[in-house]
């Protein structure tokens, strides 16, 4: 099975469409799948549901999805950097699941693994925890919280093989791994393709199970997010 495509838009083809739930990776700006958000924006599949730890920012990452309205639902963490996902939020353009952080990461990879629920304490007595099954094991209670599983999922990685073995690279492992294990399709993104049996199988993070499709993207644009810098002395 070929899982490498030529172009981001090719590998896409025949497997985005409307009203589909997107998992797309990432942390910040780093370990965001450009390529392909920019190929899913091109594709005019709307009425997303996104599942992404934040929104990008403007005119970059989800920020070019938001910029054409093709996002009908976030479930994200962090959304502080967006001022066009501000905007569609209190306007009542865009319904927003919030969801801390470390329990968005386990929704993702229980989805993944086949795990439909489980208890945290994270949330409870919170606005997190309403509407949600409340129990107590050992005098401590819990909230239950269902997993997280996409159609399709989005992917940023350093290096694959044409297996799909993947390999991460710093912060883009926070997200991309869960992304990966819990779409149905796999699309991975990625700066350099090698042959199989050329990656250590210690090192890879994402086994090529979990990853249908391939697309190199050799130069991607690596932002910084906020930078900060001391005054001369």
């Amino acid at each position: 099975m070929n899982k490498v495509y030529a172009s981001a838009a090719e590998a896409l083809a025949g497997v985005v469409r409307d009203g589909q739930t997107i998992a797309v990776g990432g942390f910040g700006l780093c370990g965001i799948p450009e390529a392909l958000i920019a190929a899913l924006r091109d594709s005019g599949a709307k009425g997303l549901t996104c599942i992404s730890n934040n929104a990008g920012v403007d005119g970059f990452g989800l920020g070019l999805l938001l910029a054409t309205r093709q996002i009908r639902k976030m479930i994200s963490s962090y959304v502080g950097e967006n001022k066009e996902f501000e905007r569609q939020y209190l306007a009542g353009e865009l319904e927003l699941e919030f969801t801390p952080q470390g329990t968005l990461a386990e929704k993702l990879r229980a989805g993944g693994a086949g795990i439909p629920a489980f208890f945290t304490k994270t949330g409870v007595g919170t606005i997190v925890a309403e509407g949600k099954e409340i129990r107590e094991f050992d005098g401590e209670q819990y909230v239950m919280e269902r997993s997280l599983t996409a159609d399709v999922a989005l992917v940023k990685a350093y290096k694959a093989d044409k297996a799909g073995n993947l390999i991460y690279r710093r912060t883009a492992r926070n997200f991309n791994p869960m992304c990966a294990m819990a779409g149905k399709v796999t699309v991975a993104e990625v700066e350099q393709i090698v042959e199989i049996g050329e990656l250590d199988p210690d090192e890879i993070h994402t086994p090529g199970i979990f990853v249908q499709r391939l697309v190199l993207n050799a130069h991607p644009e690596k932002r910084i997010e906020q930078r900060t810098v001391r005054a001369a002395a």
